[in-house]
């Protein structure tokens, strides 16, 4: 035979759809019947994991390691949902369950400016006769890496390196991306000898490969919906390649049911993890996306006192559920807050905080649908505050409905600057563009929002101040005989 054939089936961006990543399984299975006399390699290019999902937050990701292993993953690269949700001892933990390498040239430790041990820049596997060369790279957000002791190096410039190394000796040289697809054309484009890229990160799905000079870029879109599927063709003399690719839905596939037991078992595992008790409210709270409430101020105020400033600033959003007075579990505070986000503090202006605020008075900025960035509510909400009251007038025209902002008491300035404890979500300019120029931006992590939650439950002091009114309608306080002046930022 003067060809070998190799198959590469990669998949992207489960984020924890375990009954899709099921039904992904199904459909690898029925690849590998079908071509037995192929080699096959099977790769996953980063955020499979999400703490979103009861099953990945209650085992610490060891669920998803496990089917994984049961589908017969050979190599995979941690995308920043891995490495910014999980400690480093908590991926190192996991690193010893999998049983296939884990490849990221660039993630090294920030101590030691190394690679750990159990991570590999690359891997060399030989499949049907093909010598495959395997180079992994994730997106350097090193703001918040080196916050768990990550240093994430250039990712083109580790690319470059290695390819230079691995190109002499490899029949067919890929790269596992976990960078976006702009950044993936660049690669292509600059860096010379990669015959495959194999993207994920920003969610796109290419159903047919995109040539950009002689590089082939492969995504598998988003949640698990398709499969990744690409044949490489080797001539054993010239060893020249002719490569096709293709996505395949994987919806048509019954969840197989080996994956499907493991789900279960983890997740019976992690309902029963999760089930001690967290807090202990002394009442109940509610949570309103369209106005004002106890659970989101609740949450404001924790993220003020967490991060020592002097308002605090959230999307009533992230929260999904009322807490009911009496014990909360640990289960219980993942269903009202799923959403991997940071606490955060930044400095504004009194412009940019007004600015924000009269945003979330807006009907169609409340409803508007947010996708990634951490956030895995359903829609942004309205703003949460603390440490300030905010006097509107619910007649005027929009961005006209503020009268007055004080801050501590005192009326807030336009150009006078605040510490705000708010979440990294907005720093990226998602929900409130004005809430991203902000400076002397500070993260915490590991921490979660729902952690913030959990302290500030266990506080009856500010479960009872919650109540408290911030947003304060000026007609119904001048039919209390008060009035409120028209000044002030």
């Amino acid at each position: 035979m003067k060809t070998l054939h190799v198959k590469i089936v990669h998949t992207n961006d489960i984020h924890s759809h375990l009954e899709n990543a099921a039904r992904a399984a199904s459909a690898i299975r029925a690849i590998r019947r079908e071509h037995e006399q192929d080699g096959i390699l099977l790769m996953d290019i980063g955020d499979h994991m999400d703490r979103m999902r009861l099953e990945t937050e209650g085992t610490d990701g060891r669920c998803n390691i496990a089917m994984m292993n049961a589908i017969g993953y050979e190599v995979f690269v941690p995308g920043n949902n891995e490495g910014l949700t999980f400690t480093k001892g908590e991926l190192y933990m996991l690193s010893r369950q999998a049983q296939f390498p884990i490849v990221a040239g660039n993630m090294r430790e920030l101590e030691s400016g190394k690679l750990p041990d159990w991570i590999k820049p690359y891997v060399v596997i030989e499949k049907a006769g093909v010598t495959i060369g395997i180079i992994g790279v994730t997106v350097n957000f090193n703001a918040f890496y080196n916050l768990l002791g990550w240093d994430i190096g250039e990712p083109l410039a580790c690319v470059r390196e290695w390819a230079a190394q691995l190109r002499p000796h490899v029949d067919v040289l890929v790269v596992c991306s976990h960078l976006g697809l702009g950044r993936d054309e660049q690669m292509a484009a600059e860096i010379p000898g990669i015959d495959c890229i194999l993207g994920g990160h920003t969610h796109h799905l290419l159903e047919e490969p995109l040539l950009v000079g002689s590089t082939r870029i492969f995504a598998a879109g988003k949640l698990g919906a398709y499969v990744g599927e690409i044949d490489i063709q080797v001539d054993r003399e010239t060893r020249q390649l002719v490569i096709e690719g293709r996505c395949i839905a994987v919806e048509n596939y019954a969840p197989d049911p080996e994956i499907v037991d493991l789900i279960q078992v983890h997740r019976t595992a992690a309902k029963q993890a999760m089930g001690q008790t967290a807090a202990v409210a002394d009442r109940d709270l509610r949570i309103s996306w369209t106005e004002e409430s106890p659970l989101a101020n609740l949450l404001a105020a924790g993220l003020r006192r967490w991060t020592n400033a002097d308002v605090g600033i959230v999307n009533a959003g992230q929260l999904l559920r009322n807490v009911e007075k009496g014990g909360i579990s640990r289960e219980m505070l993942h269903e009202c807050c799923p959403s991997p986000i940071n606490p955060c503090r930044m400095t504004l202006t009194g412009a940019a905080i007004r600015q924000a605020l009269e945003e979330s008075l807006l009907e169609d900025r409340i409803h508007i649908p947010i996708r990634g960035f951490g956030f895995r509510g359903k829609e942004l909400g309205v703003l949460a505050v603390d440490g300030a009251t905010v006097y509107y007038d619910p007649t005027r025209p929009s961005y006209e409905k503020i009268v007055r902002v004080e801050i501590q008491g005192r009326p807030m300035e336009a150009d006078q600057t605040y510490s705000v404890g708010t979440i990294d979500m907005f720093s990226f300019g998602i929900g409130y563009l004005s809430l991203k120029g902000g400076g002397e931006i500070r993260y915490w992590l590991p921490e979660f929002i729902r952690d913030v939650l959990c302290s500030q439950l266990n506080e009856p002091s500010e479960v009872e101040r919650s109540e408290r009114s911030r947003w304060r309608n000026v007609h119904e306080i001048k039919e209390m005989g008060t009035s409120i002046p028209d000044t002030g930022g």
